[in-house]
C-alpha cells in the first residue's frame, strides 16, 4: 500500500499513529455490502445503520478493539434435503460479510439494536474532563 507523503515529512512527529489510522480506513473502504447509514444525532451522538434483512441477531456480531468497530454477518448454508426453492429473481443477498470503521479516539460504542432489518449501532463521545496543571520552571546554574 503507498503512504501518503505528507506523514512522511520529517518536521511531523509522532504521527505514526494517525498515518495507521488512515490505512486502516482504506483497507476497509473497498467493502460496499452491506449497504449503511451513518448519522449526526446531535449532542456527540453518532448512529450507524447497516441493511441486513435476513439476519437474525444470532447471526449478527458487533465488537469493538483498537478503536476498529466490526460487525460480523455469518449465515447458514441452507440444509440439504431441504425445501427446494426456484428463485425468479434472488435480490435480497444470502451471504456473510465483514463490515469495519475505524473510529476516533475517545467515541464510545453503547448500543447496537436489530428492527425491521436495520441494525443500528449507536456511538458517542463523553465530555472530555478538562484539567489544568502548572508546570514548574527550572533554573540552572
Amino acid at each position: 500500500m503507498n503512504r501518503t507523503l505528507i506523514f512522511d515529512s520529517p518536521l511531523l512527529l509522532g504521527f505514526d499513529h494517525t498515518r495507521s489510522l488512515m490505512e486502516r480506513a482504506a483497507k476497509i473502504a473497498g467493502d460496499v455490502y452491506p449497504p449503511y447509514n451513518i448519522e449526526e444525532c446531535g449532542d456527540g451522538r453518532i448512529r450507524i445503520t447497516l441493511a441486513v434483512a435476513g439476519f437474525s441477531p444470532d447471526q449478527l456480531s458487533v465488537t469493538v478493539e483498537d478503536n476498529q468497530l466490526t460487525i460480523i454477518g455469518k449465515r447458514e448454508p441452507e440444509p440439504a434435503g431441504g425445501p427446494e426453492r426456484a428463485f425468479l429473481h434472488r435480490g435480497i443477498a444470502a451471504r456473510g460479510f465483514v463490515r469495519g470503521f475505524v473510529l476516533a479516539d475517545g467515541l464510545e460504542v453503547d448500543g447496537a439494536a436489530l428492527e425491521d432489518g436495520l441494525l443500528s449501532i449507536d456511538a458517542f463521545r463523553p465530555e472530555p474532563v478538562r484539567r489544568a496543571r502548572t508546570v514548574p520552571i527550572r533554573t540552572t546554574g
